[in-house]
């Protein structure tokens, strides 16, 4: 099964950009779909992009469209979430997940492995 570290996390004012990473070991994420979902205390975990390494295809949430982007950087065995123009209403924990099913899915039942998460933060 593979591990997964989230990184990148931190405060930032509104308006702002984050980059997570999320490092993969014990696979190749190449044969994964790998998902970036959130969660804010007290609220159900929802997702917010996906991808499927093999061949790039990616799947946004409503609230992200245009301002997050997602990508898979095979030599690094590493997928990014690129977050621009943040919002308060983004403030969350990050977790990246992934899975070998071979759809697009914002479903966090659809994923096995899961990162420890990575604490975003926006505020003045």
């Amino acid at each position: 099964q593979v591990q997964l570290v989230e990184s990148g996390g931190g405060l930032v004012q509104p308006g702002g950009s984050l980059r997570l990473s999320c490092a993969a070991s014990g696979h190749t994420l190449d044969d994964y779909i790998i998902g970036w979902f959130r969660q804010v205390p007290g609220k159900e975990r929802e997702g917010v992009a996906c991808i499927l390494a093999r061949d790039g295809g990616t799947y946004y949430a409503d609230f992200v469209k245009g301002r997050f982007t997602i990508s898979h950087d095979s030599a690094k065995n590493t997928v990014y979430l690129q977050m621009n123009r943040l919002k308060p209403e983004d403030t969350a924990v990050y977790y990246c997940a992934a899975d070998v099913s071979g759809w697009l899915s914002l479903t966090d039942t659809d994923f096995t492995s899961w990162g420890q998460g990575t604490q975003v933060t926006i505020s003045e």
